[in-house]
């Protein structure tokens, strides 16, 4: 019997022949595609339980600890203390980004920093955003990150939120908003995409994470890998303090020479332990002395700076910002603090782009009120800039010598034919720019030519002053 025969027969009978097909089957269709299990989306997000407890955790420590309160309230000072406006050049759109931005209900000078602060704390924010059909002004809302139950990405981009799912309310209701990406649908998503948008009917809303992974969804508090040891920190702290009152405290050593038990207890009954600053008169039989508790302990100062250093160090905040010095004088405590403005300056542009792509959709709207189907965001005199003030003052002094030699230098190199004018002026604007000037090499060649031209031409310079166009 052949092995073909062999295997038919197994299922046929023994002594049978049927012939041999290949297994089939088909992919059911998952109705739930896209959308977030109980579970979570992947193995790099959270568990929902865990999620719920980093935002109860992370909050009561801003409130109750006060490093941990300094981790995040240090940040957003630099950043948000000066203020920060949106800026476009054209003028009409200029307005209708202040009135955004002045609006009694949106109120952005006062609620950015709240915002900003709790995007540090939870990890993500969501904004409802409702317009006025009309006028096409916009204003936000708020919803608690408690509140969101799912975040639904793109089924053909994991790294792209398209919709956001709210917890049930008190009726059993929950709540599907699409997130805002400025642009058609038709033009930036996928049927499958498109088709699950489709289904959030319930508005739209804006949604930013922070230590997010490309491969998960929901973003992670900046207190997540600190919190375990600002709460020992705590605990610490609150040790030593019980232990220096018990050092504090002492006991009246009392002996009685050649004294009975029955005296010794007649005795402490009729004398109560004296009162401060008080007499006590006794004869030699009796010895009083205070008592207090010799508790050994280590270096606690040590100890304590051990642990703050650690918390700090991945923060990647200074020791000397947190009141212990150590071993830091200016010059090391300049060098040290250069980390840490890198790590604000991350931050800082993410906010950027989260203030930009509002001010966007804001424009967009207003667009979109007035029948302007074809609005092009991406125009020059459409481009909207947030604008942040410096986080420190610059230290001028080394820039202004470093562009005085570099100036000199950069005059005798043309001079001697080793740079062409046009590099010269480049190596100049990259110094003035550390002084906050921005200059366009090229333009401003161009303009010091023509300024040279003119002064010729007005006899203030003789001919051969004019540069070589080489």
């Amino acid at each position: 019997m052949g092995i073909t025969s062999f295997i038919g027969g197994i299922f046929t009978g023994a002594g049978k022949k049927s012939a041999f097909r290949e297994a089939a089957g088909a992919t059911v269709a998952d109705d739930d595609t896209g959308w977030r299990r109980l579970s979570g989306d992947t193995a790099r997000d959270l568990a929902p339980v865990t999620q719920a407890r980093m935002r109860e955790i992370a909050a009561y420590l801003w409130q109750a600890n006060l490093l941990a309160n300094r981790l995040i309230e240090l940040p957003l000072a630099f950043l948000l203390a000066e203020g920060v406006k949106l800026q476009v050049k054209d003028a009409a759109a200029q307005a209708a980004l202040d009135a955004f931005w002045r609006d009694p209900i949106n109120q952005m000078d006062l609620k950015l920093a709240k915002r900003v602060r709790e995007l540090a704390l939870f990890g993500e924010q969501c904004y409802p955003a409702f317009t006025n059909t009309v006028s096409g002004a916009v204003r936000l809302g708020y919803l608690d990150p408690a509140l969101i139950q799912a975040v639904i990405v793109d089924p053909d981009n994991p790294e792209q939120p398209i919709a956001v799912v709210t917890v049930k309310d008190a009726g059993g209701r929950e709540r599907r908003y699409r997130v805002i990406v400025n642009g058609p649908d038709d033009e930036l998503f996928g049927q499958a995409a498109r088709a699950l948008r489709q289904g959030c009917a319930d508005g739209e809303c804006f949604y930013f994470a922070v230590n997010a992974l490309s491969s998960g969804v929901r973003g992670r508090s900046d207190l997540l890998a600190q919190a375990d040891w600002l709460d020992a920190y705590d605990d610490f702290l609150f040790g030593e303090h019980d232990r220096t009152k018990y050092q504090r405290a002492f006991i009246w050593d009392v002996e009685l020479t050649g004294a009975t038990d029955e005296q010794i207890k007649a005795r402490a009954t009729d004398y109560p332990p004296p009162s401060p600053n008080t007499v006590r008169l006794h004869n030699e039989s009796e010895k009083w002395s205070a008592v207090s508790p010799d508790i050994q302990s280590g270096d606690t100062v040590a100890t304590a700076r051990l642990m703050r250093n650690h918390i700090l160090g991945g923060a990647g905040v200074p020791e000397h910002w947190f009141g212990g010095g150590g071993d830091v004088n200016r010059a090391v405590g300049a060098e040290m603090a250069e980390p840490t403005f890198k790590l604000f300056a991350m931050r800082q542009r993410e906010i950027k782009h989260i203030l930009e792509e509002i001010g966007r959709y804001v424009l967009r709207q207003q667009a979109l009120a007035r029948g302007a189907r074809n609005f092009d965001l991406t125009k020059p005199e459409f481009r909207v800039d947030a604008v942040f003030p410096e986080m420190i003052a610059k230290d001028t002094t080394r820039y202004a010598a470093a562009l005085q030699q570099v100036v000199a230098a950069a005059a005798i190199a043309v001079d001697k034919g080793y740079l062409g004018r046009a590099t010269a002026v480049r190596i100049i604007a990259s110094v003035a720019s550390r002084l906050g000037v921005d200059i366009d090499a090229d333009a401003e060649l161009d303009a010091a030519n023509e300024e040279a031209e003119a002064r010729v031409a007005d006899d203030l310079l003789p001919p051969d002053a004019l540069p070589d166009p080489a």
